[in-house]
C-alpha cells in the first residue's frame, strides 16, 4: 500500500505535469519501497528497495567521486529530490538507471554477492530498519528492475522523486492536494 506521501506527490506530477509525459517513480524512504508509474499515471508496480545506509536527505559533495572504501557511514544517503532518469552503464560495465550522475547514485539490481550483507533477505522481510544497507544506490529486486523500471526508462524515460525523511514531501516538491481523484489506477 503506498503511504499518504506517495500518493500525494504522484497525483501531484501526474496532474501537474512536472514528469512531462515520462514515468513516475516515487521512492519512499521511510517504508523503503518504490513505486513506477507510466506517463499516464497508471501504476505498473511496486517493490520494496534497499537504500543508503544514513538516514538522512542531502549527498555530501564529493561522494561520487571517492571510492568505496573511502565513503565513511554517515555519507551513505539516498539523497532526496527530483531526478531525470536516465539509463547507463556503471563502472562494472551494468546498466542501470541513472538517478544523480553526480554523486553517483542509481536504481539498480540488488547485488547479494556478500553473503553476510543478505541482500535477498533483507528484501523479503517486512520491516523496513534492515532495509538500509548500501552506499546510497536504490537496490531492487531483479525481476522488478528488468521488467518494470529499465522497460519504462528506456521507452519513455522517467522522473524519479525520492521522498525525504527528514521533513515534508509535499515542501520538497512545492507539490499541492490534487482536487480530483486522478483515477482508478491511482496510487
Amino acid at each position: 500500500m503506498a503511504s499518504a506521501p506517495v500518493r500525494q506527490i504522484a497525483h501531484w506530477a501526474i496532474h501537474s505535469a512536472d514528469h512531462g509525459q515520462r514515468g513516475v517513480v516515487v521512492v519512499d524512504k521511510r517504508n523503503a519501497r518504490v513505486f513506477v508509474f507510466g506517463p499516464d499515471g497508471r501504476l505498473r508496480g511496486a517493490a520494496p528497495v534497499l537504500l543508503g545506509s544514513a538516514i538522512g536527505d542531502h549527498t555530501v559533495p564529493g561522494v561520487g567521486d571517492k571510492p568505496l572504501w573511502q565513503v565513511l557511514p554517515e555519507e551513505r544517503t539516498t539523497p532526496a529530490g527530483r531526478f531525470v532518469a536516465e539509463m547507463g552503464r556503471n563502472a562494472q560495465g551494468e546498466d542501470v538507471v541513472w538517478v544523480d550522475y553526480d554523486a553517483a547514485v542509481s536504481m539498480h539490481r540488488v547485488r547479494p554477492h556478500v553473503q553476510s550483507e543478505r541482500r535477498l533477505e533483507r528484501l523479503a522481510t517486512q520491516t523496513v530498519a534492515d532495509n538500509r544497507i548500501s552506499f546510497g544506490c536504490i537496490n531492487l529486486p531483479v525481476g522488478f528492475y528488468e521488467n518494470i523500471l529499465s522497460p519504462l526508462v528506456r521507452s519513455a524515460g522517467a522522473v524519479v522523486y525520492v521522498l525525504p525523511e527528514t521533513r515534508s514531501a509535499a515542501a520538497l516538491f512545492g507539490a499541492y492536494e490534487v482536487p480530483t481523484d486522478p483515477g482508478p489506477d491511482a496510487p
